[in-house]
């Protein structure tokens, strides 16, 4: 529909008394949601009701509408430095130049391009970064001088993973024709079924998997008892002779991890900590990889055994060779983030 045309509607409606919200909805359900932005139908409608009887964009001299010229170059500039948020219909409204125009000026010549904010896990300090480098640059040292091997990792952690799986907000998205309504996603409550778990493996597949019962919780005997010493006896096991020689442990700084007990009890399996810095799931195989994979997978499941039996079947299903490329992964991560100076680099991975 021409421009012209819009207008006329919109100034008729306006005339009658009718809302800008109203006008807006009614050119959307005939013409489709790029008719026009609702802030041009209420700019328009404000004009109207000022009195302006005129259809046609009114002259302005010394900056043509539909012209990419140095003055509308340093308007559009001046209009997103002073909102970074600005969207096309904003610029739109408050310019009056064309969306072709705009774009033009946008992309060609302040070559900007708008991107999502991005969610960090925490807002480290300078020293925090700085601790980041320093142990990723030990650890990295260790493991290409071959003081440390990957085969000789042992890592875990714990999750919580629910019953009932909605998936992100990405996975949902889906096409639908005309008349079509898209389905909905219930957001979950607190009080929804799901069950801790801990999980432990190595560069050639899974070495433990514990589900607390729901009226547990992980302190520092708990931890020893039922997830880090069942997962270093698997481990003696797998290497009746040499034992947990050379084993080093990989896991977060979280309380249960850290505490005197848990220090004593490595120490006396003799197996070594890897230094970890605080706050880097980043750096922790469990949260990059791990949860992650099996929370993609998981389907939803009617009790706590049935999920238990699942998640098992889908760790244990996964092939070795993706167990040993996420170790692989964990030495270029480190180097990532020596090069990004301690900040969180997962935007820059592909």
């Amino acid at each position: 529909m021409e421009t012209e045309n819009l207008r006329f509607y919109i100034q008729t409606r306006t005339f009658l008394g009718i809302s800008p919200n109203t006008i807006h909805q009614e050119l959307v359900s005939a013409y489709g949601p790029k008719v026009l932005s609702y802030s041009t139908v209420q700019k328009l409608s404000k004009q109207f009701r000022e009195g302006r009887m005129e259809l046609e964009d009114e002259p302005r001299s010394g900056r043509p509408v539909s012209k990419t010229n140095k003055e509308n170059i340093e308007l559009v500039r001046s209009i997103i430095e002073a909102d970074p948020h600005s969207t096309y219909d904003d610029i739109e409204a408050e310019t009056e130049l064309s969306r072709g125009t705009i774009e033009n000026i946008i992309h060609d010549h302040l070559k900007l391009r708008k991107v999502t904010s991005r969610w960090v896990p925490h807002q480290l300090t300078s020293y925090q970064k700085q601790e980041r480098v320093r142990i990723c640059r030990e650890n990295l040292d260790r493991f290409l001088s071959n003081s440390w091997r990957l085969c000789n990792i042992i890592t875990g952690d714990e999750t919580w993973i629910y019953l009932r799986q909605i998936g992100r907000k990405a996975s949902n998205s889906q096409w639908i024709g005309d008349g079509e309504r898209a389905k909905t996603v219930v957001r979950r409550s607190q009080y929804e079924s799901k069950m801790l778990f801990s999980i432990f493996f190595r560069s050639n597949g899974p070495l433990w998997i514990h589900a607390l019962d729901s009226d547990q919780t992980i302190d520092q005997d708990y931890y020893i008892n039922y997830c880090l010493g069942p997962a270093i006896e698997e481990i003696i096991k797998e290497r009746p002779i040499s034992g947990t020689k050379g084993i080093k442990l990989l896991h977060d700084n979280a309380k249960p991890h850290v505490a005197k007990d848990v220090l004593n009890f490595l120490k006396d399996k003799g197996v070594n900590l890897i230094p970890h810095p605080a706050y880097s799931p980043d750096l922790s195989p469990c949260d990059f990889w791990l949860f992650d994979y099996i929370k993609r997978n998981l389907t939803d499941q009617n009790n706590e055994d049935s999920l238990f039996k699942e998640v098992s079947k889908i760790v244990l299903n996964i092939p070795q060779k993706e167990f040993k490329k996420t170790f692989d992964m964990l030495l270029e991560r480190m180097q990532l983030c020596i090069d990004n100076e301690g900040e969180y680099f997962e935007h820059l991975i592909k």
